[in-house]
């Protein structure tokens, strides 16, 4: 099969329906928007949300980048702890034309075929996401966003060694083997097939070149609203006149970038989503771009992320960050928001770190198996240290 040929009728078909969809949804109230939690319902297949929700991200963290400017110092605590809070009210503050949101959703249908039938390509594109090399740890951070074919990238993440950065040329070979002995674990095409064929027509011989009737050329992917340009200088005053969300963080390893236009910023997932940590870049010159959002704020030193880093806030909901929202909806709460939310509502009200430890340990870890979520319930702890500090 040609990959070239395949990439296409993904990309042809994922026009159509982002088309039809939004035709959907827009036609009649064409000035309509959508907020965060609108575009993780847009869809009945969720991984076509998260695919964009994950470009939302990539491209907010391109659009912070470049708030910075040679004549301020954004190193300094109290601009980093300013930055990050900055950036967690504006991620609450999604806003999507159709205009913006369309090739955003014809980008994700596309990737989510793609997802069933070049697992490798998925693997490069949404982990890996351009890196020269990349830890276990690094490409954790992106797993978040893939829901087909989850448990087959999980085991292999498994396999790796934790801290120790591996070639990109290295990490593909070895998936590709990975794949070839765990076929028992691959969801077939014909599945995600039928749910998209419940949307718009689709059949399994709509997606191989070899068999599809002669197809027109196609136009190229319509590429995500081009950022705005960037600021002269950021000063405080700058950064109130912010763009719209928009990152994905982006979503591979450690990368931080920081900047106020109009791009799009993953709003509060008030009904849905989640975040590892604040997603500021670190700014460093020195650090690959495709760094995850997850290491967005962490200063050079072997410390913890900003949001631990923080002083007192007096939320619970103010100190989570949309990374970390995106990783305890998915993680601790099965990717259901409003239980997410529920959650932290009830911690909100809670006197003390006891009582709200006890509440985490007694009730929720029962009621949603966290028996093997450590990583993500120590974050959430750290949190209410943090909040009851």
């Amino acid at each position: 099969m040609n990959d070239k040929d395949s990439t296409t009728l993904r990309e042809q078909y994922g026009r159509k329906l982002a088309a039809h969809l939004c035709d959907q949804h827009f036609g009649a109230r064409p000035t309509a928007t959508l907020d965060g939690p609108a575009v993780l319902r847009f869809t009945p297949i969720r991984q076509v949300n998260l695919f964009v929700v994950q470009q939302l991200l990539a491209q907010w963290t391109q659009e912070m980048a470049r708030l910075r400017s040679p004549y301020f110092d954004f190193e300094a605590d109290d601009v980093r702890t300013a930055l990050t809070q900055f950036m967690n009210v504006l991620s609450r503050r999604i806003k999507l034309s159709r205009s913006a949101f369309e090739p955003l959703l014809a980008r994700a249908v596309a990737d989510t075929l793609a997802a069933t039938q070049d697992l490798a390509g998925t693997f490069e594109a949404k982990l890996l996401n351009g890196q020269p090399a990349a830890t276990s740890t690094q490409l954790r951070d992106a797993l978040r966003y893939l829901d087909i074919n989850k448990p087959l990238f999980q085991g292999f993440l498994d396999t790796l060694p934790t801290d120790t950065p591996l070639e990109r040329d290295t990490l593909l070979q070895q998936f590709r083997q990975h794949v070839a002995s765990n076929t028992a674990l691959q969801q077939p095409l014909s599945q995600i097939v039928a749910e998209f064929d419940a949307l718009l027509p689709l059949r399994e011989e709509d997606l191989q070149p070899s068999r599809s009737a002669t197809a027109a050329p196609v136009a190229p992917m319509p590429a995500a609203p081009a950022p705005a340009a960037p600021i002269a200088a950021p000063a405080p005053a700058a950064a109130a006149t912010a763009p719209e969300p928009v990152k994905p963080v982006l979503p591979a390893p450690p990368v931080p970038e920081v900047k106020p236009a109009v791009a799009a910023a993953p709003e509060k997932l008030q009904a849905d989503a989640e975040a590892v940590v604040p997603l500021y870049q670190k700014l460093k010159a020195s650090q690959p771009a495709g760094q995850t959002l997850s290491e967005t704020l962490r200063s050079e030193r072997p410390v913890g992320t900003l949001a631990e880093q923080a002083p007192k806030v007096e939320s619970l909901r103010e100190a989570i960050s949309i990374n970390q929202r995106f990783s305890f909806i998915n993680e601790l709460f099965e990717g259901e928001n409003m239980a997410y939310h529920a959650a932290i509502q009830h911690l909100d009200t809670l006197p003390d770190a006891d009582s709200a430890k006890r509440y985490v340990s007694e009730h929720l870890a029962s009621k949603h198996d966290w028996a093997r979520k450590d990583e993500h319930v120590n974050k959430l702890l750290k949190l209410i240290d943090r909040k009851f500090a």
